[in-house]
Order: structure tokens, then sequence, then C-alpha cells
């Protein structure tokens, strides 16, 4: 991958980003612990961990979904916690439910979040026809998402994320649930997406696809940042092969650490 290019800002940014949750008997389950980080426009920056490292509950975080414990974070200029509705006007959030209505059809769909994204119905039109010719949703425009296979669903909610044109996409597990092909079709799109100089931050427990796709990554472990960089430079540091071995490094070094507590 490429460095950013001279010029580029930083839109988003962590700093010691921290969600406490407790469970009835009033034990502490710290989601994400101290996790500090930055992308820019026009980069695409993952987020690897397996399921449970927390990365659901940072990416929430950041689309005001969640309130910090502790920690703050920046978005497109606004903090989260005091502007969250500029920050929602700046992100189009690709969740792991779908959040469809299965009665509407893929058109519908896209008319009631464009609306509610605050488009006038000249602005919606036109990033209508962008977006399903983008995303190659013609054929099934007019059919109702109850009606829609995996991929197309996850194509429409996809639509649904960037239907306001937002300069930042985050998305939670992007290729989760698809076949080779559509999995192939959405990581296409992100690409894409990251030449119109947008700033993508995706998170995913597929090595290839951060492999594939990320200009830098950071490794997550019960909720701790434990690498953060390019990943050439990371398996420098280690002294792997490859983010396989770094991956599983990073996982010994963390089930040696929690047996020592």
């Amino acid at each position: 991958m490429k460095n950013p290019k001279a010029g580029q800002s930083i839109t988003v940014r962590a700093e010691g980003l921290t969600k406490i949750f407790h469970t009835r008997g009033g034990d502490e389950i710290r989601a994400v612990d101290d996790l500090s980080f930055s992308c820019r426009s026009g980069e695409i920056m993952g987020i690897l961990g397996p399921n449970g490292a927390g990365k659901t509950t940072a990416l929430r975080m950041l689309t005001t979904i969640l309130s910090p414990t502790a920690g703050k974070a920046t978005v497109n200029g606004y903090r989260v916690g005091q502007s969250p509705q500029r920050v929602r006007d700046s992100v189009g959030f690709l969740a792991t439910e779908t959040g469809l209505y299965e009665r509407l059809t893929a058109e519908e769909t896209l008319n009631f979040f464009g609306r509610i994204n605050g488009l006038s119905e000249k602005e919606l039109g036109k990033r209508k026809k962008e977006v399903f010719q983008t995303l190659d949703m013609t054929d099934f425009a007019r059919r109702k998402v109850g009606d829609l296979s995996t991929g197309m669903k996850q194509k429409l909610s996809l639509a649904r994320s960037i239907i306001h044109d937002p300069p930042i996409l985050i998305f939670d597990e992007p290729t989760r649930g698809l076949d080779v092909m559509t999995a192939k079709t959405v990581t296409d799109y992100v690409k894409r997406f990251k030449e119109e100089d947008k700033t993508i931050i995706l998170s995913t427990h597929l090595m290839n696809v951060v492999e594939r796709l990320c200009d830098r990554v950071g490794i997550l472990f019960e909720g701790k940042l434990k690498a953060l960089g390019r990943i050439e430079e990371l398996l420098e540091e280690r002294s792997v092969a490859d983010l396989e071995e770094l991956f599983f490094s990073l996982a010994e070094d963390s089930k040696v650490k929690k047996n020592q507590r």
C-alpha cells in the first residue's frame, strides 16, 4: 500500500478510548481499554481481532451509538460526545446487523435513509442513481428486502450507509457471511471509496481482508491495542514472516500476560 499523500488530513482520532460494562454481579468488563489511533482521508485503517476483542464496541463509540467511559474521539473535527449529530452526518456506518425493513423495496429503503440524513428530493434522486449504478443494484431496486439474497442485502446495507455521501466510512465486518464472489465485490467497492479520498475504518477477524485492503492495521485482543502500524513495518519489528504469524505471536503474548496477572 502507498503512504498517505502529502496534505491528507487526520479525520478520525481516538485518544485513550475506553468502554467499561458491568455484569449483574457487579464485575467490570473492559470491552475497550485505552484505545488510541488516528486515520487520514484517503486511507484504509483496519481493526483486526478475534470475536470479542472489542472491535464492534470501538466502532460504536466512534459513531455515537455508545458513549465512552473514558477517553475521547474526534470525527471530522467534531467531538463524539459533544456534537453527536455532526458526527453522524459525517459518517456512513455499516453495522453487522443490517437494520433493513423487510417490507420495503431497495429503492424505498434508500428513500427512507436519504431523507433522515437530510437530503432534498433532488439530491436524493441524484444520489440514488449514482449508488444504484456504483453498487450494481438496478436489477433489484424495486424488489422487497425480504426477497433479497444475503449478498443483495449487504449491498443495500452498504448503499444505505453511503447514500448521503459522507467523507468517513466505518465498516464493521463488511464481508461477514458473504460468499467469495460477493465478498470480492464489497472489497472492490471499499477500494473505490479510498480512491474518492474518503476515510475508511473497517473491523474484521479475517487477515486476508486486512492484507488486501488496509494501509495500516491495529490489532486488538481483549479490548487492548497490541500493535499499530503498516503491516510490513510490524512484521519487521516482530521478525515474523506474515500477518498470520504476527497475529498469533501477539495472541500468545496476551495469553502469557493474562496468566501472569
